[in-house]
């Protein structure tokens, strides 16, 4: 079953048509200097009323070293444990890779928790101080953690699903190929933390799936968030020219037939709209199952990663959908 069909001009972005006009090539310091204005407001607005029928266990450590604030996670379980173990659900923030914290997502978090799964809430490094690579380090090491560690707290590490929204999006799709794509872990100079088979499925919110939308005339983020995310040491000889880079950074060029089932949400509102429905079709082309929801322009609610926000109602029908999708995936 698909979302509501999208409808009106296509490739249109967020907060008005008429933004279209404004939101050209955002630089990378704007977009950090607008994130940080509204990063306070959305921890809080998104997490109005919290859920009470879970376990939290805030502020972890996955690393095993005296982790930074960002090398942390919070897991969350039913409350009443039920009997036996339940399947876990790994998310990652988005934020563009300079921003973002899994305090806005708790609440989100929360709400799976409470519909019988056992999540984790991940915080990584950033960029520009720190680039792609280790963030992608990050995050398999959050997964070595769930291995080693998420029986404790009631989950199965046999049974787990990745999810993000917008660039956490994209950092879960590139940890899932990694997994079945050598090439693309030596890259990142990654050893899968968890097999192949443990991941049972893939949850993409507006993500970043495919960097190939960057280069079109007027896309709303300039090409510095590539340069950003390439690492910077060495000889400037031995780096990849932009293109390439992208190659790397971009889900849709490694996730093929041996992916995992996907679950995937965007709106004609969304600034990776296009990019979005680039996934479902490539996707679909290598024969993996792909669940969507697809809201057109006259949805208003679903500006970019409106899942956060559980006061819409689109919001809460993507998490009756993506709960149930976990429990078919992950059975």
């Amino acid at each position: 079953m698909e979302g509501p069909d999208p409808g009106g001009p296509r490739g249109t972005f967020a907060f008005g048509r008429r933004a279209r006009l404004v939101l050209r090539r955002v630089p990378v310091w704007a977009w950090r200097l607008l994130m940080r204005a509204v990063r306070d407001g959305e921890i809080s607005r998104f997490n109005v009323d919290p859920v009470a029928s879970v376990q939290h266990w805030p502020e972890m450590d996955f690393t095993g070293h005296e982790a930074s604030a960002a090398q942390r996670l919070d897991v969350m379980a039913p409350d009443p444990a039920p009997q036996g173990l339940l399947p876990v659900y790994v998310y990652f923030h988005g934020g563009g890779w300079t921003s973002g914290d899994k305090a806005s997502l708790t609440k989100y978090c929360a709400s799976q928790a409470a519909a019988g799964m056992v999540v984790v809430n991940v915080n990584y490094r950033k960029a520009p101080r720190f680039h792609l690579g280790h963030v992608l380090q990050d995050a398999n090491a959050a997964l070595g953690w769930v291995r080693h560690n998420i029986e404790r707290f009631g989950g199965d590490p046999l049974r787990v699903v990745l999810g993000g929204d917008s660039a956490g999006g994209q950092v879960a799709a590139l940890i899932t190929a990694a997994t079945f794509r050598p090439l693309l872990a030596r890259h990142y100079d990654l050893a899968p933390a968890l097999p192949a088979a443990h991941l049972r499925g893939l949850v993409q919110h507006c993500s970043v799936a495919d960097f190939s939308v960057c280069f079109d005339p007027g896309f709303v983020l300039s090409l510095n968030f590539i340069r950003m995310l390439i690492p910077t040491g060495g000889d400037a000889k031995d780096r990849l020219p932009l293109r390439e880079a992208a190659h790397y950074m971009s889900p849709i060029e490694w996730l093929d037939s041996r992916c995992p089932p996907v679950f995937i949400t965007t709106s004609e509102r969304d600034f990776f709209y296009t990019a979005n429905l680039n996934l479902i079709a490539s996707l679909e082309r290598h024969g993996v199952v792909v669940e969507k929801m697809v809201y057109g322009w006259n949805s208003p609610n679903t500006e970019h990663t409106w899942q956060q926000n559980f006061r819409f109602p689109e919001s809460q029908e993507v998490y009756r959908r993506l709960q149930s999708f976990v429990s078919k995936v992950a059975h």
